[in-house]
């Protein structure tokens, strides 16, 4: 891999940490705006998506200093909306997921180009952990019975 590959991967792993932080900060507030029937295992959902980020941060760090890159101390965007209700906040995560496998399967682009298989693997892994988190608020913002997939 080129140098100047080795930069775009570098950056677009520090990109991939600074979206995961920001998850960790995005549960960990709606963890808190939660009330209702419900709350409790919506809080525990998102305390585990809070910690899980906080995992896919480290991960991307690991990455970047495995190719010799400084990790961020960046957060991403954080935008605070002023809608509590868990409707907006699963639509709220929906986008932020969604932005986080987008950064993903970018990642998983520029592995097969440059050849490295370690990091094809890691994206791949982390692809499907994505996958899955969307099916998930995708089926939390279902109405209950409803089979087709929520479309924003």
């Amino acid at each position: 891999m080129s140098k100047a590959d080795t930069k775009k991967v570098i950056k677009l792993l520090n990109r991939i940490m600074e979206l995961e932080l920001a998850g960790v900060v995005r549960y960990t507030h709606y963890s808190l705006m939660v009330f209702g029937y419900n709350r409790i295992p919506i809080v525990g959902w998102m305390k585990s998506n809070a910690q899980e980020g906080l995992t896919h941060a480290h991960r991307a760090g690991e990455m970047v200093t495995l190719l010799g890159g400084h990790p961020s101390l960046k957060i991403g965007s954080l935008l605070e909306t002023e809608k509590h209700d868990i409707g907006d906040i699963l639509r709220e995560s929906l986008e932020h997921e969604q932005a986080a496998l987008d950064a993903y399967y970018d990642l998983l682009k520029l592995a097969e180009e440059g050849k490295i298989v370690l990091l094809e693997e890691y994206a791949r892994e982390m692809i499907v952990e994505e996958e899955l988190h969307l099916d998930e608020v995708n089926k939390m913002l279902r109405q209950p019975g409803d089979v087709k997939a929520y479309k924003p």
